[in-house]
């Protein structure tokens, strides 16, 4: 399970690679996006007692492996926040479900985005850049229940 894990963020990372910036999740469920050049310190100074780990090194039966202070953040990449009490645990479904549950509602969030008081609908090709929609996946479709 853990390496299917890993082949979906790998399935991920392209599109994800067409927008230039950094994403971080952050423990409230707000995504960030840094366009600049960011270390680790910087952005775990705003949430004390929590550190960061890239997405594509979660995998599920796995210890998290989180970013040093001083490493930057990579553009392209999605980033997650996790409590210091989890340092040393290993990686389990719920934290992968809420890697995803966060970048979808994210997803949902920039495709209904008003513009100038009126909500208008953004390209097709965008929303599909932006979209890391479970739904997509086939070998998920077992994992959604109606």
């Amino acid at each position: 399970m853990g390496n299917y894990a890993s082949a979906c963020n790998l399935m991920i990372s392209p599109r994800m690679k067409s927008n230039k910036a950094a994403r971080v999740i952050f423990p409230t469920g707000e995504i960030r996006q840094f366009q600049e050049s960011v270390k680790a310190a910087e952005i775990m100074l705003d949430c004390p007692n929590f550190f960061l780990v890239n997405s594509q090194s979660l995998n599920i039966n796995r210890r998290f492996s989180p970013l040093s202070a001083d490493e930057e953040l990579e553009s392209g990449n999605f980033y997650i926040m996790f409590p210091m009490r989890r340092l040393n645990s290993m990686i389990t479904p719920a934290d992968m479900a809420l890697f995803w549950m966060s970048a979808n509602s994210a997803a949902k969030r920039i495709e209904s985005k008003k513009i100038n008081g009126d909500a208008k609908a953004m390209e097709e090709d965008e929303v599909e850049q932006l979209r890391m929609a479970v739904e997509e996946l086939p070998e998920f479709g077992y994992r959604m229940a109606e």
